[in-house]
């Protein structure tokens, strides 16, 4: 069987454990705050979890899209330097060339690159949740948030947040002088202004 057979059959599973990893992101951070975040989310939500974390910081961008490159490429290196003691260390290498035939060893760094990217996301991804969960709960507790948004509710009245999440359905933030995290359905907001934008030299 050809690998680029072998990649078309992994590539659904691979996209089924990249929403896996959105959903553990998601709900590592939002469980740091008291929030049930699947209990608000909708399949869709749950379908783009991890393209949104995926973009939501070029830091972010550029770890998950360097783990990608390096795994595509971990064969290769592994093919080449299989015989240096700290390659099979650190890959807790089984077999080498010297094993076994050269498709099945081509085979076995596959699987093994697959190994290595799987690690490399969950780290990502639960490390991100994380933080990001610890970080916010903290900022709440110390009362260190930035309210930076404005939202303009439906019913004409408006008021100072910080937001700290939202997905197609609910927006979770909370008003300024207060420590409870409010969650406003979207069909309620007639539209959000973020009133300090770090990207410009605002004076506000």
């Amino acid at each position: 069987m050809k690998f680029s057979e072998d990649l078309q059959k992994l590539i659904p599973f691979g996209y089924l454990f990249l929403v896996v990893m959105g959903i553990l992101k998601e709900s590592v951070t939002f469980y740091q705050l008291g929030i049930n975040i699947l209990k608000y989310s909708t399949i869709m939500d749950v379908l783009i979890s991890p393209i949104a974390t995926l973009t939501t910081h070029p830091i972010t961008f550029f770890t998950i899209v360097s783990i990608f490159v390096s795994c595509y490429y971990l064969p290769s290196i592994l093919y080449k330097y299989d015989h240096k003691k700290w390659v099979k260390k650190m890959f807790e290498l089984k077999h080498t060339k010297i094993d076994l035939p050269e498709v099945e060893i081509k085979k076995y760094y596959f699987l093994v690159s697959i190994k290595s990217l799987a690690v490399g996301l969950l780290s990502v991804y639960l490390g991100y949740g994380l933080a990001e969960g610890f970080f916010v709960s903290k900022r709440i507790k110390n009362g260190d948030l930035k309210y930076d948004y404005l939202l303009n509710y439906t019913s004409g009245e408006s008021e100072q947040i910080s937001l700290i999440g939202s997905n197609s359905v609910y927006y979770f933030y909370l008003s300024k002088g207060n420590k409870d995290i409010k969650i406003a359905p979207v069909a309620a907001i007639k539209n959000i202004e973020l009133t300090k934008n770090r990207m410009f030299n605002d004076s506000k």
